[in-house]
């Protein structure tokens, strides 16, 4: 079995904390970024090549000279929001740097890929209260419409190349390492979670809520809040899954909690978990933003044999608001 595993964009919020994972579970990760949003000291001893997604060629190279088995791809351009402002970034980004990592993988003979897709492919499908990988498939912003047109590359891939490949939807990535190793150092953070932390720690004046008119309970956004400690988990287990099986094909599985808490909540748990009080501004909705996204997470279960275990609201901002005061 071949535990040599190249981690695409490894040096990021979620691929740093699946770098650790991978090592702590047994596996040899290679970290490829460009540094556009990671951070060196993230790598945690991995063997680093600094290489751009579009360079086919260093990729390629890559993968042959690190004797790689299989690829977890995070190299991704990711607010939602700003996709609706420039668009043409994600798709050249999102979509064109998958493709030149396809090529990469088929120039090198590698067919396993754990491909880091989203909840956003799901789009505004609110008659449904969980979602489940059936679902069609409607997104509704261009980082989404790009999440979307890779899943359908990669679906074209199965029967022309043999790929076997994972599409593993997240949902809201949030918190930190536990031990404060590595955490969420977005610049600019556009994140709520941290943005809230912010707004604690007085180094941010206010925190917004975008909409407060929304059909849920509290008027505003539900999401499912993930800890990014069990994405990490998650994406060992797809790994470990791809290299126990030799069929193609291309899995979506989401990964989530199958709970969603409102932004009010969340920010309720900062100011519990921070003791710090803050000015919070109604301001009004986002385009491009849904009202609920909440995950069902039987797939993950029965065959990933995962589950999350840390994305407990007050967990994760614990872990996320100590990494940020070990950070000041």
């Amino acid at each position: 079995m071949n535990k040599n595993v190249l981690v695409v964009g490894g040096a990021g919020y979620i691929g740093s904390h699946t770098t650790l994972a991978l090592q702590e579970a047994g596996y040899r990760a290679v970290v490829y970024d460009n540094f556009s949003s990671g951070h060196r000291d993230a790598c945690f001893g991995a063997e680093l090549v600094e290489g751009d997604l579009a360079d086919t060629a260093l990729l390629t190279k890559t993968m042959r000279d690190f004797d790689i088995g299989s690829v977890i791809h995070f190299a991704a351009l990711i607010e939602a929001g700003q996709s609706v402002v420039t668009p043409l970034p994600f798709f050249h980004n999102n979509v064109g740097g998958t493709l030149s990592l396809l090529d990469a993988m088929n120039a090198a003979g590698l067919v396993r890929l754990v491909f880091s897709s989203t909840a956003a492919v799901y789009g505004n499908q609110t008659h449904v209260p969980l979602l489940s990988e059936d679902l069609a498939r409607q997104p509704i912003n261009p980082y989404g419409d790009s999440k979307e047109m890779v899943e359908t590359v990669l679906e074209s891939c199965v029967g022309a190349h043999g790929l076997q490949a994972i599409a593993l939807r997240y949902f809201n990535a949030c918190g930190a390492d536990p031990q404060c190793r590595t955490g969420e150092r977005h610049d600019p953070e556009t994140h709520l979670i941290p943005l809230i932390l912010q707004a604690a720690a007085g180094t941010r004046d206010q925190i917004k809520i975008y909409g407060t008119d929304y059909d849920t309970p509290d008027g505003t956004c539900i999401r499912d809040y993930i800890h990014v400690s069990d994405l990490a988990s998650g994406h060992v287990a797809a790994v470990s899954h791809l290299l126990s099986q030799d069929a193609a094909g291309v899995t979506p599985i989401n990964l989530g909690t199958g709970t969603g808490q409102s932004v009010r909540q969340v920010i309720d748990a900062v100011k519990r978990v921070s003791g710090c009080d803050f000015a919070v501004n109604e301001d009004p909705r986002r385009p491009g933003d849904p009202a609920t996204l909440v995950a069902d997470v039987q797939r993950a279960r029965s065959l990933l044999g995962w589950q999350a275990v840390h994305s407990d609201l007050e967990t994760i901002v614990r872990d996320a608001w100590n990494f940020a005061q070990s950070n000041t």
